[in-house]
């Protein structure tokens, strides 16, 4: 039966926080999920700007390796493994602060997860989201919802109208538009890149 794996790219010393990476899928696909698909092959760059402009405050990048491709309806077959690796990483370091990247899927995955009482704060890339997706969980956390404008894989409308009722129930979010970009983000790069980094770092400070 498969496993998730959770894959460490940089451990700093000391660890003040950890940024864990989740990508992308499938709605539906029960096929193993592997490092060399695309959806895990497009984080990588994230992780590398983590590992950049974290490695000084302390910020370790971990990347999670979900066991199946798909959502997977009632299954949600990755909210299970991204639980998996938070107490993962609880066993590994203790009540650090984690901070979730995720991108389409990996999006959702980590806004889901969000209730856990290790996550300072959550980015989300280009989500997916469905219009009836909680956000009850997201209370009190931090949030940043970015977004290409040009992305017609999932909804920059639905990412808004999400950011809206997460606000309604008590998070702090924001919302970012980046133009010109769609849902690969390899038009401008670099804007998600400072992007991400920044944000996950500033999520990483004490409130």
């Amino acid at each position: 039966m498969a496993s998730p794996t959770l894959v460490e790219l940089t451990l700093p010393s000391p660890v003040n926080a950890v940024a864990l990476v989740l990508h992308g899928g499938r709605e539906h696909s029960f096929e193993t999920a592997h490092p060399s698909q695309l959806t895990a092959v497009r984080m990588r760059p994230f992780a590398r700007a983590l590992q950049r402009r974290g490695s000084a405050a302390g910020l370790a990048v971990a990347a999670l390796g979900y066991r199946f491709r798909g959502w997977n309806g009632a299954e949600e077959s990755p909210v299970a493994d991204a639980r998996w690796a938070l107490a993962e990483l609880r066993d590994r370091h203790g009540d650090l602060p984690v901070i979730l990247v995720g991108h389409s899927m990996g999006g959702r995955t980590a806004l889901r997860v969000a209730d856990d009482i290790a996550v300072a704060g959550v980015v989300a890339l280009a989500p997916w989201l469905p219009p009836k997706e909680p956000v009850s969980q997201l209370a009190a956390k931090r949030i940043l919802i970015a977004h290409g404008n040009l992305d017609f894989v999932t909804s920059p409308r639905a990412s808004r109208h999400f950011a809206d009722r997460a606000r309604r129930a008590g998070a702090d979010v924001t919302y970012v538009t980046v133009h010109g970009d769609n849902h690969a983000m390899l038009l401008r790069p670099g804007r998600w890149h400072r992007l991400v980094a920044r944000t996950a770092l500033d999520f990483a400070r004490p409130l």
